[in-house]
């Protein structure tokens, strides 16, 4: 049975924020002391369009002076340091690929943290991020997108060749693919998932 491809999620899953400072979200709270509510589909704007900080506060009518834009965007720098991956996580990456399987990320993030990605994960096959592809996990097009990346069909057919797909989200990871005909996971590293760690994912991939 041919493994077609591993495909794994960001945060959460390959990398952790050691020390989050949450710039959007105190730019929403920005906004709320302006008066303007917070809405069901910030979030979604700001992970499926590139939008620096100050074109969120634009595209959401919210006022910085400079001074509070440059504190938002040192936030947003540090919080952006403090990325790291998961030990499990390189070694788990690493020993799919040396056996050959292609290997993908997707995400639900916004523009700013993608290259960080890229840089602690540069080798991967695919890169299926909110913001370039324009739709959110659970939506059928991040995954579509990210396998197309990847060259590969989403699903578990074992002629064609399997899609493993893990992270944190059972809503968004293990539940979204398998709507979908794919084979998704939940890991939850204390041990009430599917897998607690991804060398064991990726041990069960190669196993299949």
């Amino acid at each position: 049975m041919t493994i077609a491809a591993a495909v794994f999620d960001a945060f959460g899953t390959l990398v952790e924020i050691q020390r989050p400072t949450h710039p959007f979200r105190k730019l929403i709270q920005e906004g709320r002391r302006q008066g303007r509510k917070p809405q069901p589909d910030d979030l979604r704007v700001i992970m499926t369009h590139q939008l620096s900080l100050a074109e969120a506060a634009s595209a959401f009518g919210i006022s910085v002076t400079a001074d509070s834009l440059g504190r938002l965007e040192q936030s947003l720098e540090d919080e952006l340091a403090s990325i790291r991956p998961f030990p499990d996580a390189l070694h788990a990456v690493g020993m799919l690929q040396a056996a050959g399987v292609r290997v993908g990320v997707c995400s639900n993030l916004a523009s700013a943290y993608g290259p960080v990605i890229r840089q602690i994960f540069p080798y991967l096959h695919g890169y299926g991020f909110s913001y370039e592809v324009g739709a959110m996990k659970p939506e059928p097009a991040i995954y579509r997108a990210t396998c197309e990346q990847l060259g590969v069909n989403l699903g578990c057919d074992e002629a064609e060749g399997r899609v493993f797909i893990v992270g944190d989200s059972a809503r968004c990871d293990r539940d979204g693919p398998r709507q979908l005909g794919g084979c998704g996971f939940l890991l939850h590293r204390g041990g009430k998932g599917d897998f607690s760690n991804l060398l064991e994912f990726a041990q069960a991939v190669l196993e299949r």
